[in-house]
């Protein structure tokens, strides 16, 4: 029997892309999903598709509705809504509140809901879509980069500091997938992500993978752990390696 079968799930950002690649493989697991988008005919969609409930809205909003639509008891979490922002260090105060709303105080808001019920009995799953970006960083998009380090560092508290309780916490951090996002990424998006990209179908069998290893992290490209590795024990030696992407991605023409 699926570890997930007759649990409720809640999986945000659905409409589209790897939410929407999460919310069916939940189903076809067994679990009862809701599925949001802030678009609501996306999430009506996927919905009816694999016989879930849509739960429109902003993600950071809905969690209660949510949770209702499942009988009150969401077993797991999936904090997938997030924000592919571009830009450097000049970009606009909004697109910098933005990013920081959805990448990180979503799940922020999120874990605040979920986690007195999740703590009483001892049990409960949230899931981070990080990406790769959280790991390590990527070109052209300071506040996408930034974001995502907090969204992982926020994961990696939750892990730490309830894991004895029953809580169990998955950062998924996927390269390149094709999805708008990665269209929506441009070039600098052609240049790193592109030639690696997987469907969304093979992030959710990431997850599914972690989840039965019991284990935090969900590496979609096997490649990331090594290059998250570089990064820590040979920090000058990867910056120096991702500033001549930079050099070559602003050759280019951007």
């Amino acid at each position: 029997m699926s570890t997930v079968q007759g649990a409720g799930v809640v999986v945000t950002g659905a409409g589209g892309g790897i939410g929407a690649a999460l919310a069916r493989r939940f189903a076809e697991e067994g679990a009862k999903v809701v599925v949001n988008d802030i678009d609501q005919g996306k999430a009506k969609t996927v919905a009816d598709e694999i016989g879930a409930v849509a739960v429109a809205g902003d993600a950071s909003q809905i969690v209660e509705e949510a949770r209702d639509a499942l009988g009150g008891v969401v077993d797991v979490y999936c904090a997938n809504a997030g924000l592919g922002s571009g830009g450097d260090a000049f970009a606009d105060e909004d697109v910098w509140a933005a990013a920081w709303d959805v990448n990180v105080m979503a799940h922020v808001r999120a874990s605040r809901i979920l986690l007195p019920d999740w703590l009483e009995r001892g049990a409960g799953r949230f899931v981070s879509t990080v990406s790769a970006a959280g790991l390590l960083t990527m070109i052209g998009a300071a506040p996408y980069s930034v974001t995502k380090h907090g969204a992982l560092a926020y994961a990696e508290w939750l892990s730490l500091t309830y894991r004895h309780r029953g809580i169990k916490v998955h950062a998924i951090c996927p390269q390149g997938v094709r999805t708008d996002m990665l269209t929506a990424s441009g070039s600098a998006g052609e240049l790193v992500l592109t030639p690696t990209a997987i469907e969304p179908e093979d992030v959710a069998d990431s997850l599914f993978a972690a989840m039965a290893e019991d284990r935090f992290l969900a590496l979609p490209h096997a490649e990331v752990a090594d290059y998250y590795a570089a990064r820590a024990t040979r920090t000058d030696r990867w910056l120096t390696g991702m500033n001549h992407l930079q050099q070559k991605w602003e050759e280019t023409g951007r």
